[in-house]
């Protein structure tokens, strides 16, 4: 299980990006603090931070990155620019892709597959090889894929879904674990209205930075930022500001560490000094195990270059 912020209480109401079956329910099913929470499934992403937004529901539990797929950019887009919510947790799973049929139907005589166009591009190589003349439909998630085979009078259909969606739709799992690719994993976030959870030591900090101007060297100069004060970027990717029409970027980034610790903060004010603005998405504990990063080191020398010059500062004739 994994502990993803504060303890939830049984008062708390967490929406998440449904329907039921889906690999975001199984995810937040995974977290301990949130067993005694009401889970609430939203059709869409949007609908999931609308709601938490409007108070509808205390927090909101969505996708935000695959390791094959790359970034769910409607999800970081909702939050870089139509929200104004902070992210406070983050989980990452294992993603298995299952074929799912209904119970006692055989594989050989698939002759329809329902999924979402990403588990499919995902499985490519599976379908194309294994089940070549079936013709592949869209559905509006894996989940609702499992959920059309469940009530279809067809028996040559099947989904391409989670594990979880066989349990809740009463399917059968054909076919286990058919990705292309080993190692497929999504990262998963919690939002809510406010609150940065206290600092643990392994901690992610999320942010939007904004270019005064768009010129030769401005990336660098924000890159610098981070490069001096040795604080890792475990992602950094470019969008559109939405507003400015093409040619106008905007920069996401996720740093390691807290916006309590000293560095950091220094960072994030020097960004928010120099650059065009600054949005703030989030200081949350990192999912994985801690370890000791060179920014720890970097901040012991920092505090000791502070002292130096506050000692030097302290010589001052008043």
């Amino acid at each position: 299980m994994t502990d993803a912020g504060p303890a939830a209480t049984s008062a708390q109401r967490i929406g998440f990006f449904g329907p039921l079956g889906t690999f975001t329910q199984q995810a937040l099913l995974g977290i301990d603090t949130a067993q005694d929470a009401e889970h609430i499934p939203y059709r869409t992403v949007p609908d999931v931070l609308d709601a938490v937004e409007s108070g509808e529901v205390d927090s909101g539990f969505v996708p935000i990155e695959n390791s094959i797929e790359g970034m769910v950019n409607f999800t970081q887009d909702a939050l870089a620019f139509d929200h104004d919510l902070l992210i406070t947790a983050e989980v990452v799973i294992d993603i298995e892709h299952c074929l799912l049929v209904k119970p006692g139907c055989s594989l050989d005589d698939v002759a329809e597959i329902l999924s979402i166009p990403v588990a499919t591009a995902q499985c490519h190589r599976y379908l194309r090889e294994r089940l070549p003349d079936a013709d592949v439909v869209a559905a509006n998630s894996t989940a609702d894929a499992a959920r059309r085979v469940s009530e279809s009078d067809r028996d040559d259909v099947a989904a391409l879904a989670p594990r979880i969606a066989a349990e809740v739709y009463g399917l059968e799992v054909a076919e286990s674990d058919i990705a292309d690719h080993a190692g497929n994993q999504t990262r998963f976030v919690m939002v809510a209205r406010a609150g940065v959870p206290a600092p643990t030591g392994h901690d992610r900090t999320a942010l939007v930075v904004y270019q005064r101007a768009d010129e030769p060297g401005s990336l660098i100069a924000i890159l610098q930022e981070f490069a001096a004060r040795r604080i890792n970027l475990s992602n950094l990717f470019s969008r559109p500001t939405k507003n400015g029409g093409l040619g106008h970027y905007c920069f996401i980034m996720y740093a390691d560490g807290h916006v309590d610790d000293e560095l950091l903060a220094d960072t994030m004010r020097s960004l928010h000094a120099k650059q065009g603005g600054v949005k703030f998405l989030g200081s949350y504990p990192a999912a994985g195990e801690s370890a000791e990063t060179a920014r720890e080191h970097a901040g012991g020398r920092w505090r000791e270059a502070d002292d130096w010059l506050a000692d030097i500062r302290a010589s001052i004739a008043t």
